[in-house]
């Protein structure tokens, strides 16, 4: 009697991950997003007629490409070498694997997807449109090219089947092993020795016998949770703070719950970055401390430090921006999001409070580089049950936080849509009149070359908003690894030139290319920004600031609707 099949567990369950990553992923572009797909496409028609021989040359040649390869395939004798790779499938690492030239069925899938998505993109490159309906053409294009490739189904990668044949399906329920915070992620020893209805504040347990007297106090973004900066120890960037000596305290921001629907941008600068700096000073009996914002928590730094100088006060002795925008004149592919109907929608729907869901923003990044930010994952880590190392980004990237519908309502307007924080006094927050340029604190700007969310052009436009020194680096690679590029592992390169320039290309031109991460060039130069070395404490917290539980703390650990 032979043995019963082995189940296979994952099967079902990956395809329902498929379908609802396709419709996450599209889901951006629906109409209540601002998105107006059927105007869009009323408009691609209107383009192409306008130009109907060119539309027509690229059909007859489409068509004549469809028939050659058909042909290929069917008259080649079994057995015998099947045409070239096309130039796209050579180089696309989706169609790398030897699997995909060994059956010819495969083999032909993956052509004529490439071929297909060839004469999508040369269809509306032909169609005349203006700037914004092309910007957001190209993006669905890319969006429904990315989504529909073959190497993203079960069914249809010959790599994913070949795994599970072997493996009896476990490659597939492999893929399905899950990070946790505060068991593999975010496992810095600290403690949280301040809470409010915003935020966290976590101090982290000294590295060192000595630590540098002004502590360092990290803003993260407020849409996606704080471990960006505390993955695993290896990838660790606050591990990496502390075992230079500084002292660190953390925001952890709370994962709103519709009850705080109406809170404000002025409640995330009041109860959140001011109140994080006020702790840290008090709690290290110093006048100043060192500040860093990362993304949207760089933003929320600025605009706070701006407030506090309308105030009179100058709570830091240096500031760190990574990947962030203060200047919002060029938001690059966000754009394709951000125009007026969308904003006065947005408006319409909080205008009695609400929240917005953290996933929704969560996508809509994702989907900007879908095919390396989605479906790349999809295919290794749960078709193929293989952890890469990048691995616990996705998980990362995945584990929103909820905002407040009125605090997004005036972000997108007054930052996306009207760029009205590099105008100096033209926005009041916390009932101060706001001028970026008065935040003189020498400021490390870095940013990262190949961002999809914040490009390195618009950051660099920091240079010209702040009133202080200001060293600019750019990084190699993205938004996230750009960032997240550990000092241990050497990997990658990032960009230098003290003398600056007026223009990001003239700066780029003469700028120094260094081998390696950032980290200790910015470990180095906060180090002159930080006084002298002090004995460490013994653990965080005070009599005053006493441990409220251990950290990561209960707010990360929250889950977005």
């Amino acid at each position: 009697m032979s043995p019963p099949e082995k189940p296979q567990p994952g099967r079902a369950s990956i395809d329902a991950l498929n379908r609802k990553l396709i419709e996450d992923v599209t889901r951006p572009l629906d109409l209540e997003g601002g998105f107006d797909l059927q105007s869009i496409l009323q408009s691609l028609a209107a383009g192409v007629s306008q130009d109907a021989e060119r539309w027509l040359e690229i059909q007859s040649r489409y068509y004549r490409k469809r028939l050659e390869l058909w042909a290929a395939y069917t008259q080649t004798p079994h057995g015998t070498a099947r045409p070239a790779p096309t130039e796209a499938d050579a180089t696309d690492r989706r169609f790398r694997a030897p699997e995909w030239r060994e059956t010819p069925y495969f083999d032909y899938l993956a052509q004529s997807y490439l071929l297909t998505a060839q004469w999508m993109r040369e269809i509306v490159d032909a169609a005349r449109l203006d700037p914004p309906s092309r910007r957001k053409l190209d993006f669905f294009t890319r969006q429904f090219v990315d989504a529909m490739s073959p190497a993203n189904f079960p069914w249809s990668n010959p790599e994913a089947i070949r795994l599970a044949a072997q493996t009896g399906g476990e490659s597939v329920a492999r893929g399905h092993g899950a990070f946790e915070v505060g068991r593999n992620l975010a496992i810095t020893p600290g403690t949280v020795i301040y809470e409010n209805d915003f935020m966290q504040l976590i101090q982290y347990q000294a590295a060192t016998p000595t630590v540098f007297e002004r502590p360092l106090v990290m803003v993260p973004p407020c849409i996606n949770k704080y471990y960006i900066l505390d993955l695993r120890p290896e990838n660790s960037f606050v591990r990496f703070a502390l075992e230079a000596g500084h002292t660190v305290f953390m925001v952890s921001w709370r994962n709103i719950p519709p009850a705080m629907g109406r809170a404000t941008w002025d409640d995330y600068l009041e109860h959140g970055v001011i109140r994080a700096l006020a702790v840290a000073m008090d709690l290290c009996e110093v006048s100043q401390v060192n500040a860093l914002g990362f993304c949207v928590g760089g933003t929320l730094l600025a605009s706070a430090l701006a407030v506090l100088r309308a105030r009179n006060e100058e709570p830091v002795a240096s500031l760190t921006l990574l990947a962030t925008m203060l200047d919002f004149s060029d938001t690059g592919e966000l754009s394709v999001f951000v125009d007026e109907p969308y904003v006065r929608k947005r408006e319409a729907q909080f205008a009695n409070g609400g929240v917005l869901p953290g996933k929704d923003l969560a996508i809509t990044f994702a989907s900007l580089r879908a095919n390396d930010l989605i479906w790349h994952y999809v295919v290794n880590n749960y078709l193929k049950g293989r952890t890469p190392e990048p691995f616990d980004l996705l998980y990362w990237n995945a584990d929103s936080a909820n905002l407040p519908g009125t605090m997004y309502s005036y972000y997108v307007r007054n930052m996306y849509l009207e760029n009205n924080l590099a105008r100096p006094g033209k926005l009041r927050m916390c009932g101060q009149a706001v001028d970026l340029g008065t935040v003189e604190a020498p400021a490390y700007v870095l940013a990262t070359r190949e961002d999809h969310i914040v490009p390195w052009r618009t950051a660099y436009a920091t240079t010209r908003l702040l009133g202080g020194r200001i060293e600019f680096v750019l990084s190699a690679s993205g938004h996230v690894a750009g960032v997240i590029n550990p000092a241990s592992m050497n990997r990658r390169n990032f960009w230098t030139n003290p003398d600056g320039a007026e223009r990001p290309e003239d700066w780029l031109a003469k700028a120094a290319s260094q081998p390696g991460s950032w980290w200790p060039h910015w470990v180095a130069w906060l180090g002159a920004h930080s006084g002298p070395h002090v004995p460490a404490p013994e653990r965080p917290g005070n009599r005053r600031y006493r441990g409220i539980e251990p950290a990561p703390g209960r707010y990360v650990k929250e889950k977005s609707q």
